[in-house]
């Protein structure tokens, strides 16, 4: 052994170039699977493609091209009569829900907040509509939808959740279809009532069907979905609106949103077209029927839950939420067996904005409208109505007001809806009074941050 070894000298140069050039092809051994990894772009599980129906595969959405914000939502009101039992087993249920934002990529919510046992759903799919008011999918639209990387998802009694993103062109505008299949009851499902849009129902599992042919059976509900999201290059927050029936749209013409959230989207999307200075939001509707500030429905979960308690999760949880307007408390006044105490509406509507400013959001707020002639309404509740406006006109309450009795009235009689705004209950607006609550919106009003002291 020589001397220059026997001191532990290194290892000869022909050894180290073996080592460099094996760590060289580890190196590219392992960008050539990384890259293929990455640009497949594929999420779905291998498992779930092992079935013999067509489909097109889920793929991941980018990581960052665009602002994910709420294009459509529906709050959850309660348990579906007649599903106490077997739920929806067997069946396809194919929402039709109407994009108020376009986007690259695409999430949705479902929800099993009202069930009571677990649901689960081994199969769902969102695809762009082939039309309006149809049961038929754009055939290069369909995608699969996982959860975690998987095609099906347990949603525990009173949970929720969120599927993985999937690219898909999502023009705004468009109908959306959102599909789920499940195959064993769950017992109540839970569901929007007062949709004012058209889905459907198949027997089996058709959920990546492109063709309406199976859907069969038509229903005026929302079952299970909750919310719609995109990847949007044209929207950076949302705007979400926390009403009662009067948000929902309760008397508008079914599946032409007509809305007066509808409206304000699109007045929205004109002036920006026009080059005012406005933010890009989209628009997204919490109304429910009935809604009070106060008071809760029956049962556990309550159903048709309050505003202060329904507040966080359908207002401050929605998706990039800018801007919280709110229309609540004609049915403090009206559905409440004593007269209410105005002040005590008024301070549940201060909660309510005391939350959203903890959160950095704007909130403005709709006077109440007239309702005489409606069943049950009184001049004592006519009274606590003007007295609760007043505190909304004077800036007590809100940042900024939106004066929907002001602009639906009737001028002769400012207790009455103005006969052409009046659906003909006398507390719900026509087509035409829902499109004059969206032009009273002042667009500049959407703008800023929360600033009241209250």
């Amino acid at each position: 052994m020589t001397r220059r070894h026997a001191e532990g000298a290194g290892p000869s140069p022909v050894w180290h170039r073996a080592v460099i050039s094996g760590l060289v092809a580890l190196i590219l051994g392992l960008s050539a699977a990384f890259y293929a990894a990455v640009t497949s772009g594929d999420t779905t599980p291998r498992d779930a493609l092992a079935d013999s129906r067509p489909h097109r595969e889920s793929a991941a959405a980018p990581a960052s091209a665009g602002t994910w914000v709420g294009s459509w939502s529906a709050s959850p009101v309660g348990g579906e009569p007649g599903t106490e039992t077997a739920g929806l087993a067997g069946r396809s249920v194919r929402n039709v829900v109407h994009a108020d934002a376009g986007g690259t990529s695409a999430r949705i919510t479902l929800s099993n907040l009202y069930g009571q046992s677990p649901l689960t759903i081994t199969h769902a799919s969102i695809a762009v509509a082939a039309g309006e008011n149809t049961a038929a999918a754009a055939v290069e639209t369909m995608r699969r939808l996982a959860f975690g990387g998987r095609a099906a998802v347990v949603v525990p009694p009173g949970g929720q959740v969120l599927s993985d993103a999937v690219r898909v062109d999502v023009p705004r505008g468009a109908d959306v279809l959102v599909t789920t299949y499940s195959p064993t009851p769950s017992g109540p499902v839970t569901y929007h009532p007062h949709a004012r849009q058209v889905s459907y129902v198949a027997q089996g599992d058709h959920t990546e069907d492109a063709t309406a042919t199976s859907y069969t059976e038509q229903t005026p509900y929302w079952r299970y979905l909750t919310a719609l999201d995109v990847l949007s290059n044209e929207s950076h927050g949302t705007v979400v609106v926390l009403g009662d029936s009067l948000t929902d749209g309760i008397t508008s013409t079914v599946g032409a949103n007509h809305r007066w959230t509808d409206v304000l989207s699109e007045r929205l999307r004109t002036a920006l077209i026009g080059g005012r200075d406005l933010p890009r939001y989209s628009v997204v509707n919490q109304g429910i029927s009935g809604n009070q500030v106060l008071a809760d429905g029956l049962g556990r979960p309550a159903e048709n839950q309050s505003g202060l308690g329904r507040f966080r999760r359908d207002a401050l949880s929605r998706t990039n939420v800018k801007v919280v307007v709110i229309d609540l408390g004609v049915n403090d006044i009206l559905r409440n067996p004593r007269l209410p105490d105005p002040n005590r509406i008024v301070e549940g509507l201060r909660t309510l904005v005391r939350q959203a400013h903890a959160r950095g959001l704007k909130v403005v707020g709709a006077t109440l409208m007239p309702f005489q002639g409606h069943p049950g309404w009184t001049p004592a509740q006519e009274a606590v109505r003007e007295q609760v406006n007043a505190q909304i006109r004077a800036g007590r309450v809100y940042d900024a007001v939106v004066d929907f009795d002001k602009a639906l009235r009737d001028p002769y009689n400012p207790r009455r809806l103005r006969s052409d705004y009046d659906s003909g209950d006398h507390l719900h607006p026509s087509d035409r009074g829902y499109r004059t609550m969206a032009e009273a919106f002042d667009l500049r009003e959407l703008k800023g941050a929360g600033l009241t002291e209250l």
